[in-house]
């Protein structure tokens, strides 16, 4: 045989080997049904084998239709018993699963195996189970010149501590605006929120809101309240949850205003409303704080904000409106009080 002739066949054979070798080297997963999807298992939990594939991206089988799996390469498996184990997984002929760990062969069908993740890395249950801290610095974009001259400084920062059972949230702010060389806002606030689960759909909570506001010559300004939450819809595209219990509010007044202080056990009512899209974000809230003594004397906070995440990963822009009524403030000041925004968002952290 000519020499090109055997340098082409040796080609072809290494191409023809290269290709077996390819396909040697995937992961398995075959259904009841006999179907064979290959590709590399990403993870297995809460009853999903998920298979990534250059063909299909992300695909999800219910474990309930796995009859057996195969790796090319360790992987990490937490079986229903509690034990771990790092090993290649081989389906054998006897409907078991064979994972080579270090320390000997483990055997245990598909629906005994509770989780699986890439070898090295940490059970999902147990990163599931820590609380994480997720941070938002946040600056309002405003600013006019011409026929009215105005400024204005918004800034705010948010800690959330969340885990599975509880949310812990931190947050402080300070807004000043100045229209016309005549100062509109003048407000500082911090606020601390906690709650913790009952059950799946209630919670208990108590949270605590302090600061000033200049411009209506609150001096000093707290509202303290516990109660009860509920979820009526929690999914991953929407969340609403009303909260129901006892507050009070203590407003300090300046001695120009000639107001008496505020110091009333009320009702606290709150009601959140959370949209989810594929890129973007909807929230609505309002809280109502009426007093029990004086009928007439309530306070009705509402914001409404659509966010949308920006070219940069960790930056967002949200617009919106946030309102504050106050059905008895001092004299000369509007009881409404509304703020349109646009607000430049940085958030960091472990999510």
């Amino acid at each position: 045989m000519h020499l090109p002739k055997l340098l082409s066949l040796s080609r072809v054979a290494a191409f023809a080997g290269a290709l077996f070798a390819l396909r040697l080297a995937a992961d398995v997963v075959t259904t009841t049904n006999g179907a064979r999807i290959v590709g590399k298992i990403a993870s297995i939990g809460d009853g999903t084998v998920v298979v990534t594939t250059d063909y299909a991206g992300d695909i999800k089988v219910k474990q309930s239709l796995v009859a057996s799996i195969e790796t090319d390469h360790p992987v990490a498996v937490r079986l229903k018993d509690g034990d771990r184990v790092t090993g290649p997984v081989t389906a054998q002929p006897d409907g078991k699963e064979k994972i080579a760990g270090s320390s000997g062969d483990v055997y245990a069908t598909v629906p005994q195996i509770a989780a699986s993740w890439k070898a090295g890395e940490e059970d999902p249950a147990v990163v599931a189970m820590r609380r994480k801290w997720l941070y938002e610095a946040a600056v309002d974009i405003n600013g006019e010149t011409g026929v009215k001259d105005q400024t204005g400084n918004d800034m705010s920062f948010k800690a959330t501590l969340k885990g599975p059972d509880d949310t812990l949230i931190f947050y402080t702010g300070y807004n000043r605006q100045v229209a016309d060389h005549q100062k509109s806002a003048d407000q500082f606030k911090a606020s601390v929120d906690y709650s913790d689960n009952i059950s799946k759909e209630t919670t208990w909570f108590v949270r605590d809101e302090a600061g000033f506001d200049r411009v209506a010559q609150i001096t000093f300004g707290d509202i303290a309240a516990a109660g009860l939450g509920y979820n009526f819809i929690k999914s991953d595209s929407d969340i609403l949850t009303g909260r129901a219990g006892l507050s009070y509010r203590d407003y300090e007044y300046q001695a120009a205003a000639n107001t008496p202080s505020v110091n009333a056990v009320g009702a606290d009512f709150e009601l959140k409303y959370v949209k989810n899209f594929k890129t973007s974000q909807l929230a609505d809230k309002v809280t109502y704080l009426p007093d029990f003594q004086n009928t007439k004397s309530y306070v009705l906070t509402h914001e409404f904000s659509y966010t949308i995440p920006l070219a940069m990963s960790l930056w967002k822009l949200s617009t919106g409106v946030a309102n504050n009524y106050n059905s008895q403030p001092v004299p000369g000041i509007a009881r409404l009080d509304t703020q349109y925004f646009t607000r430049l968002n940085l958030t960091w952290g472990q999510k």
